[in-house]
């Protein structure tokens, strides 16, 4: 499986649209002809969830390297411990899985692209595509080197698969040789795929 691409290239905009693009259009035109929504606050919605980053995430898992309270706590249960740091994720259910020297977790949504956006933004589009969605279940370790994240035999893999109702964080291994970073600068070396275990910090 490819990386992607670092700029991806838009999707034609000649190209017929597709059924889910279609379904989107008319739910959208449905709820302003019933005056449910405006137009206007559609496009205000929108913006919010395009501008949203992996930022949130880094955040998240800065803290827990730096706070060893805040992890156990974020291990425990994950809503209230992001919600200290003013991070609300709305009714969704999340669950934070911590890599250790003895297991490795991966994120998989082998329905469609469920993804905890609150924290990553919107998904990328290896993580939405069919090929992903079956062979990181069937041959993790594979997919995972593909990805240069290549473990030892002796680390398990442990693959969770996100529904509608659950999300998933990956909380990476602090890389070695940072105990002298504070939060902001840890939080860089943070990116959004080892939040979802495909690789991992350097």
């Amino acid at each position: 499986m490819p990386h992607e691409p670092a700029h991806p290239t838009r999707p034609d905009q000649d190209a017929p649209l597709t059924y889910y693009q279609l379904l989107e259009q008319a739910v959208r035109e449905l709820l302003i002809e019933k005056r449910l929504l405006t137009a206007e606050e559609i496009r205000v919605a929108v913006e919010r969830m395009d501008a949203r980053s992996p930022e949130q995430g880094a955040r998240v898992v800065a803290r827990a390297w730096a706070d060893p309270d805040f992890r156990k706590r974020l291990l425990q249960n994950a809503p209230a411990a992001v919600a200290e740091l003013g991070i609300e994720i709305g009714p969704l259910q999340l669950t934070v899985v911590e890599n250790t020297e003895t297991v490795h977790n991966l994120v998989v949504c082998t329905l469609c692209s469920c993804y905890p956006r609150n924290l990553l933004g919107l998904p990328p589009d290896w993580y939405k595509s069919r090929e992903y969605r079956s062979r990181a279940v069937r041959e993790p370790r594979k997919v995972l080197e593909e990805f240069g994240t290549v473990l030892p035999e002796e680390v398990t893999v442990r693959v969770h698969d996100s529904t509608a109702d659950l999300r998933y964080l990956v909380l990476p291994r602090r890389p070695e040789g940072t105990a002298h970073l504070d939060e902001a600068a840890l939080a860089q070396r943070v990116g959004r795929d080892a939040m979802i275990g495909i690789t991992v910090p350097d």
